[in-house]
């Protein structure tokens, strides 16, 4: 009589280590950033869009109160922020649709490449840009322009460079909404436009009407405005400092969020 033998047994695979996944992610990441820096570096006008536009934008400020030196230390601060995220807006979300339009983002999604790799590379290449422009508007406000802030400049340039990060992630969220570059640019004034009236620029949040003030305490650039004036009043980090800084950053990482769950292949 004979015998069968035991079948054998495979060992159960063990999971893969965290930094096994998320070595290709990083890969497909940064990949996806050069591609894009690549790009740019053939498109000068958005270069020029990005880079030179906040500091022409602050130095026509400065010289508008020229009269009043004082107006320009009490408001420039703030729109040393806001300059960088409508032009990081403004631009990402041209970009991003045209990559759409052009069909060069059904290609790469038809690759092993997800829309979590797609939206993170996008804001990798638009955040190194948003590094330049915020040191370049931060040193002509401060050197340049004679800004006083009474605080640090490198937390001004953290808050700039902050609210340039909040532009790009808005500018890839409603990327996916726009048909055309046109309808892109129609967004704007529905997206920026109300933020920038209630963010406390034009008069204190506080004295607003009650429904309008409770409206600006959850838009975000109302804590780039908080920040910006922040630095520009205390010397050292304050705590309200710290609450504006990080809930700028978490609006940031959760539109980003929202940009990779609303990704679309092609327009309609």
């Amino acid at each position: 009589m004979t015998t069968r033998p035991a079948p054998a047994t495979t060992a159960p695979q063990a999971p893969a280590a965290p930094e096994a996944r998320f070595t290709p992610f990083l890969f497909r990441t940064l990949a996806t950033a050069a591609r894009v820096l690549r790009q740019l570096r053939h498109d000068p006008r958005s270069i020029a869009l990005l880079v030179l536009v906040p500091c022409v934008m602050l130095l026509l400020l400065r010289y508008v109160f020229d009269g009043s030196p004082r107006t320009f230390d009490s408001i420039g601060a703030s729109l040393l922020g806001i300059f960088p995220l409508i032009t990081m807006f403004l631009v990402t979300s041209i970009a991003t649709l045209r990559e759409r339009t052009s069909g060069t983002l059904e290609r790469l999604l038809a690759m092993p490449l997800g829309k979590a790799d797609l939206i993170a590379g996008y804001a990798l290449a638009f955040g190194a840009l948003a590094v330049v422009q915020s040191a370049l508007a931060t040193g002509l406000a401060l050197w340049g322009l004679g800004l006083d802030v009474t605080g640090s400049a490198w937390l001004l340039l953290l808050v700039a460079l902050l609210d340039a990060l909040l532009g790009t992630a808005l500018g890839l969220f409603v990327s996916a909404f726009a048909a055309s570059e046109f309808q892109a640019v129609q967004f704007m004034p529905a997206v920026i436009f109300p933020q920038l009236l209630l963010c406390g620029l034009f008069a204190p949040r506080d004295t607003m009407q009650p429904v309008l003030e409770g409206l600006s305490d959850v838009l975000p650039m109302s804590y780039a405005v908080d920040g910006m004036n922040e630095v520009l009043r205390h010397p050292d980090i304050t705590g309200d400092f710290v609450r504006d800084a990080v809930i700028v950053a978490a609006c940031a990482v959760l539109v980003l969020a929202l940009g990779a769950a609303t990704l679309r292949r092609r327009t309609t």
